[in-house]
């Protein structure tokens, strides 16, 4: 398994000639947020064409238009949003499915999906991690489909494009592990940390990264003028960055915290450097790094990226402060929890996918 540190792939594999003139795409779970975001950026995407729109679940529901749960969405969309109904999907013609559902559906769907030849990019959790017992601990349901999960590739395309271009099942990564990942991945590759001195990540974020289901603590006179911290220790996030990153839970630190705004993640990161460097030095890595990276803005040293310059785009920004006399190093990391944290970052691997540049339909 190559984890996001091992291995830097060409940032322009998806850019050459296309496997498919269209594709099709289902979405399945596209009543949820990161639905929504899925189905905005299909509608302008200048090579998609969605074939499917259903529910995360069947019991219960009725077909209906995609606008009465996304008014934004109304006059681009005439397929009514189904039931789910993995057969209807099956005869949708489709090449690719995108599942925005919850982590057992997934985890339930995705065997079918692939015996009937169908590519899938999930981003539900199911598949994320490779360990086939970890679920049970973090995610609370047996995962049974190991064929399935032996073959997905966690996908954050400015690590292993090649590998996401063949895959038959891609992971989409977490909101917050991507923003956490994209910041220290060049530092840990490089050999620049002082890892056994603790890394420390402080992620806060807005409250549609909690899903659409109400819930007491996502109430808005609970979320409004407010700030709280959860899942110390436990959140499930933890374990795809210690994986991805190569990193021990003795040696990492992850605090996420809810924001009183709708879309946006901000991370900091603490370190120690190795050994002695200069700022000029960390800005080069990460530009030379991300060098061709259409997604990725790595911000001039000493400049900081904040949520706005991120919200309702795709793009992950990441800036840095190093104090030099002590080695310490601030990382600053940005995205939309919609956008790269999710249906950006979904479509950005159906791009590879497919062989599309990976910016298509996103900038």
């Amino acid at each position: 398994m190559n984890t996001a540190i091992e291995v830097k792939a060409s940032l322009g594999a998806g850019a050459g000639s296309p496997t498919h003139a269209v594709v099709h795409a289902a979405v399945i779970g596209a009543t949820g947020y990161a639905g929504c975001e899925l189905l905005s950026i299909l509608a302008r995407h200048p090579a998609a064409r969605v074939t499917c729109l259903m529910w995360a679940g069947g019991d219960g529901k009725k077909a209906l238009a995609i606008e009465d749960f996304h008014p934004k969405l109304r006059g681009r969309f005439s397929l009514l949003c189904e039931p789910l109904d993995v057969d209807k999907v099956l005869r949708s013609q489709s090449d690719v499915v995108f599942l925005a559902t919850p982590h057992e559906a997934s985890h339930e769907i995705v065997p079918r999906l692939l015996e009937s030849g169908l590519r899938v990019v999930d981003l539900s959790a199911a598949f994320r991690l490779k360990d086939p017992a970890a679920y049970a601990h973090w995610y609370g349901f047996n995962h049974h489909a190991t064929e399935a999960l032996a073959e997905a590739v966690y996908g954050i395309p400015e690590f292993v494009a090649p590998a996401i271009a063949k895959a038959r099942l891609v992971a989409n990564p977490g909101c917050y592990p991507t923003s956490v990942i994209l910041a220290l991945a060049p530092l840990l590759k490089a050999g620049w940390v002082n890892v056994a001195a603790g890394v420390i990540a402080d992620s806060k974020s807005g409250a549609t990264g909690a899903g659409r289901t109400p819930s007491e603590k996502l109430h808005f006179p609970e979320v409004n003028e407010n700030l709280r911290a959860y899942g110390l220790f436990r959140h499930r996030h933890l374990p795809e960055m210690l994986q991805e990153l190569a990193l021990s839970a003795k040696d990492f630190i992850f605090t996420p915290h809810l924001l009183p705004i709708t879309r946006g993640i901000l991370t900091t990161i603490y370190l120690r450097l190795s050994q002695p460097r200069e700022l000029s030095e960390v800005e080069k890595l990460f530009k030379d790094f991300y060098a061709g990276a259409p997604i990725v803005r790595v911000y001039p040293a000493g400049t900081l990226p904040e949520i706005q310059g991120v919200a309702n785009t795709q793009f992950a920004d990441i800036g840095f402060a190093l104090d030099e006399p002590t080695g310490r190093l601030i990382l600053v990391s940005t995205l939309d929890n919609l956008g790269k944290g999710a249906a950006g970052q979904a479509v950005q691997n159906m791009n590879v996918m497919f062989g599309f540049a990976q910016e298509t339909g996103l900038l």
